[in-house]
């Protein structure tokens, strides 16, 4: 069984009456119950529930406080290539975009992940463009066993790989994978993705699902909110992280809820994603998946990040760059960029915030 199947047993329904007709009396039964049906989830992200917004904060403390305490992992990107075979319109690393092109060599890498190593994570997360001749699977093995004289735990967010290559780099170390399927909405997915092997919706939908078969430890998925509605996306993705969760209940499962930055080309999301839309999101995941990581990376205000941590969040990503190589190469403009940083403190001015709030800083992924 495929994810696809509960795509198209919701797809064929309509989310927008779904959404439309909660009322007060159906939020305030909703709150009151542990456990949620997917219909009651759609509920919270409602404009019904927007008037109860406060009551869902409640709710969502106490649930985190529960299964999480006051803990927030720390994590941070490193980007090993920006070739890329794809042309997706939202992103600066697309193949007609015209920045300048790199790829780490082993020294190159090495220094990169020696600084990494110096803030204190022991966890990180290593991304390329999607280009498999230029970043093939040799590359990536090889990159692997230099990070792990630096890091304890290796994730991966590269292009999708088939069953067998996941668990070739699983061996080599590999622990985490994080993959997003940028929309559910397969008409608008085709329309942003066209060119290469990522207009293939059904390949990239199954990977997590393919690495978890090899024994990947974590999956992190998400929507890039903003190229569909925020509210079906959301709806999709918190089903997509249930599947994953009731399918592979020995793995950790985790979301991540991106909207989309300004990049290197002009290019505007067609639907707005308000502060309050993501607060409402991340509220009603952690609602509807009590044991759910939830993931608010750089591309977010510090203000933001800051005052929803009670609300949800167990990871946020530090002292980030996607340049390649951006942590030690500096910057210059022919530096390629996937998309701009917004929260652009170090790990050291992370963790001490997170210290004064009360929060325990995580930096080693158990």
């Amino acid at each position: 069984m495929s994810f696809i199947n509960l795509i198209k047993k919701y797809e064929h329904t309509s989310l927008k009456d779904g959404l439309n007709s909660v009322t007060a009396k159906d939020i305030k039964a909703i709150l009151s119950k542990d456990i949620l049906a997917p219909t009651e989830f759609l509920a919270l992200l409602s404009p019904g529930a927007v008037d109860y917004l406060e009551d869902m904060a409640q709710k969502a403390h106490k649930i985190t406080l529960k299964n999480f305490g006051k803990t927030i992992q720390l994590y941070t990107p490193m980007y090993l290539s920006n070739y890329c075979d794809n042309h997706c319109i939202y992103c600066g690393f697309n193949v007609n975009e015209k920045s300048a092109r790199k790829k780490l060599t082993m020294d190159e890498l090495s220094i990169e992940a020696r600084y990494i190593a110096d803030t204190g994570l022991k966890h990180v997360l290593i991304l390329t463009g999607s280009s498999k001749s230029q970043s093939p699977l040799l590359y990536i093995k090889d990159s692997i066993r230099v990070l792990k004289r630096y890091f304890s735990s290796i994730s991966i967010e590269i292009y999708p790989l088939t069953e067998d290559e996941y668990g070739e780099l699983i061996i080599e170390g590999i622990d985490g994978l994080t993959i997003y399927q940028e929309t559910y909405n397969r008409v608008i997915y085709d329309k942003v993705h066209l060119k290469g092997p990522k207009r293939d919706y059904e390949f990239r939908l199954d990977s997590a699902e393919r690495a978890l078969n090899k024994k990947m430890r974590t999956a992190n998925i998400g929507a890039l909110l903003g190229l569909s509605h925020w509210r079906d996306d959301g709806f999709f993705v918190g089903l997509h992280a249930q599947y994953l969760q009731d399918k592979f209940p020995e793995a950790e499962i985790a979301i991540s809820v991106p909207r989309i930055r300004p990049q290197t080309q002009e290019y505007s999301p067609c639907y707005q994603v308000l502060d309050r839309d993501i607060v409402q999101l991340i509220l009603a995941l952690r609602i509807f998946l009590p044991r759910i990581g939830i993931a608010l990376s750089t591309r977010e205000s510090q203000e933001l990040r800051d005052n929803i941590l009670p609300l949800g969040v167990t990871k946020i990503s530090a002292d980030s760059t996607t340049a390649v190589g951006g942590h030690t190469s500096g910057s210059s403009e022919q530096d390629a960029e996937q998309f701009s940083i917004n929260d652009k403190r170090s790990v050291s001015e992370v963790r001490e915030f997170l210290l004064n709030r009360g929060y325990q800083p995580v930096l080693k992924d158990w």
